[in-house]
């Protein structure tokens, strides 16, 4: 299995940060905007739609307030397995580390999924930044 780690500092407070993170259903609004252009919870399943037109399935395994962790997983033809979890550290005063980490079947995934990751958690840098 292929594992795929980001984590970035961010310039804003961990409850900022959680806060955003823990809004499943606002993406496109809150923390990725144009990475993500839409957004559709129904019930535990978020349906993601990508700026680059792919689409995810995303069930919502759990949601941690007390440990600020999200975890998730994808259902897709190309995937015979996907797991994965954002987490928010406290990392000095008004800053916080996120961690993005992505469990994935089959390996040859990891290669269109680690870029998109990388992009995604640098412009959730930049959107919660500039909150």
């Amino acid at each position: 299995m292929a594992t795929i780690h980001k984590e970035v500092i961010i310039d804003a407070s961990a409850d900022r940060v959680w806060a955003a993170i823990a809004d499943v259903g606002a993406l496109h609004t809150r923390l990725v905007p144009g990475f993500v252009v839409d957004t559709v919870l129904t019930d535990d399943v978020r349906t993601v739609t990508f700026g680059n037109g792919m689409t995810a399935q995303e069930t919502i395994i759990t949601i941690e307030h007390d440990q600020r962790r999200l975890a998730y997983s994808v259902a897709s033809p190309r995937l015979t397995q996907h797991s994965a979890s954002n987490q928010v550290f406290p990392a000095g005063e008004g800053r916080c580390r996120f961690v993005w980490i992505a469990d994935v079947l089959p390996h040859a995934a990891a290669d269109t999924m680690g870029p998109m990751m990388a992009q995604g958690a640098e412009i959730l840098k930049k959107t919660l930044e500039a909150a």
